[in-house]
């Protein structure tokens, strides 16, 4: 029997068994097909990832590039500049001041009463007038008082008589005595009696002042300058001087007082300053603290520490010449207690806090920030004061901080962006364009995909030939 042929037809049948070649490439097919498979669910997976976590992905493309405390980019070496705002240190005066809440308080506050009883024939002033020191507020009828200084004229009138004829009389019994025509019993009884008649008329004259005086409280006057308050009685009323709200109440307004609370930890700061001779100024201010009412010098402080509160009774005198400041009005007080002159200050904005005290980072020329450790002095509502750790001029980061840490790298608003940035950005657009799948704008795309004909067409060349040979055969 004759050898059959490889790839002939088996004897009695109409089929032809599979070459050796063929049978050898049953399990190529299958590992290339599992290939696939696993590259597919590769794929599948990856773009799962980038679907879910869309961040990531992109943080993936900037390398590992590291994060600033905030959480973004460009808080540590490498990384992205973050952009700030900058402001330099400079050197300032720095005052000191004390915050306290105030309560307006007149200098004097005076309730007018009349000092004789009698029927109130005029009033001279109006409500809430402002008066002047001895200005005529009202008038008392001052008959009845006229008559009183009558009266009493007319009896000193009589006693000085009496007086004078008590004289003449001592004079006529001193001669009689010279010439031994008198006993001088009689010129000493004379004596006391002229000595009687000189009390009585001291007496008169002190009850017709007296009665003049009451002639004149008849008009009653303004005892102190100030404004005139609501008033009380009416023409016609009987007055006296035992009424408790007498006729009118005066409010002295200029100048006026401001009384407030000092802690008692501050006092010995306002007993050094005022030892030295130093007039602190004082400043009052409405509740929305925007508006000044008027400008004062500290007073005096209160003799003891209210131990309620723990704070002592202060008092500031202000000149009031504009009437801003009203009575038992509640105002905001700052006293200046003393100026820093020539201290190193920066923005508020520009202190940080730490764990381990207080710093400022300060821009270097490279447009890196360098973490400096400060004692922080005095502050106000827009500056504060360094006491130590910063120099004059140095620049420090005001706005930006939060996402920054030792050496990173900062650029100004005014900077430009730097070109190895710009040529990044450039180099991977062309990575993105070579990756394209239609590249035909590109010169040497044409060239890759006859490349990569030639090669699968190489590929397959010798498994053509070996089949033809087969056949062949």
């Amino acid at each position: 029997m004759t050898e059959q042929q490889e790839g002939s037809p088996a004897p009695g049948t109409g089929l032809t068994t599979p070459s050796t070649e063929a049978v050898r490439a049953k399990p190529r097919h299958r590992w290339l097909g599992s290939v696939i498979a696993v590259l597919a669910l590769a794929a599948l997976g990856a773009l799962a990832w980038n679907l879910t976590h869309p961040s990531a992905a992109a943080d993936g493309t900037a390398g590992s590039a590291p994060r600033g405390p905030g959480g973004g980019p460009g808080g540590g070496r490498g990384g992205p500049a973050t952009t700030v705002g900058v402001a330099a240190a400079d050197k300032a005066d720095i005052p000191i001041w004390l915050d306290a809440l105030g309560t307006v308080t007149p200098s004097a506050t005076v309730t007018v009463r009349p000092q004789v009883s009698g029927v109130m024939k005029q009033v001279m002033f109006k409500e809430g007038q402002m008066v002047h020191v001895g200005q005529l507020l009202a008038v008392i009828d001052a008959r009845p008082f006229e008559m009183a200084v009558m009266q009493a004229e007319g009896q000193r009138l009589r006693d000085q008589a009496q007086l004078d004829n008590a004289k003449l009389t001592l004079d006529r019994f001193r001669t009689l005595l010279q010439q031994d025509s008198i006993a001088r019993q009689d010129v000493d009884t004379q004596t006391a009696l002229v000595k009687q008649l000189e009390g009585t008329v001291i007496s008169d004259k002190a009850s017709e002042g007296t009665a003049r005086l009451n002639l004149g409280y008849t008009r009653i006057v303004a005892p102190v300058g100030g404004r005139v308050g609501l008033r009380v009685v009416d023409i016609g009323n009987v007055v006296s001087s035992g009424d408790t709200n007498g006729i009118a109440v005066i409010t002295q307004l200029a100048p006026i007082d401001v009384e407030f609370s000092v802690p008692q930890n501050r006092v010995p700061d306002i007993e050094r300053r005022t030892a030295q001779g130093a007039v602190l100024p004082v400043t009052a201010y409405d509740q929305t603290r925007t508006n000044e009412l008027g400008s004062g010098t500290f007073s005096t402080l209160n003799n003891q520490v209210d131990t309620q509160t723990g704070t002592v009774r202060a008092k500031a005198r202000f000149v009031n010449a504009k009437s801003t400041l009203f009575p038992s009005q509640f105002v905001n007080v700052r006293v200046l207690l003393d100026s820093i002159h020539d201290a190193v200050v920066v923005p508020v904005t520009a202190l940080r806090h730490g764990s381990d005290g207080d710093f400022v980072y300060v821009l270097q020329a490279d447009r890196t920030v360098s973490l400096r450790r400060v004692v922080a002095g005095q502050a106000t509502a827009d500056r504060v004061a360094i006491a130590s750790g910063l120099a004059v001029g140095e620049r420090v980061i005001t706005e930006g901080a939060d996402r920054l840490k030792d050496g990173a790298r900062v650029q100004l608003p005014g900077d430009k962006p730097a070109s190895g940035a710009a040529g990044a950005r450039g180099g991977a657009s062309g990575a993105r364009g070579a990756s394209a799948p239609h590249g035909a704008s590109a010169p040497w795309a044409g060239r890759d995909r006859a490349a990569a004909s030639d090669a699968g067409d190489g590929a397959s060349r010798p498994h053509r030939r070996r089949a033809s040979g087969a056949a062949a055969s």
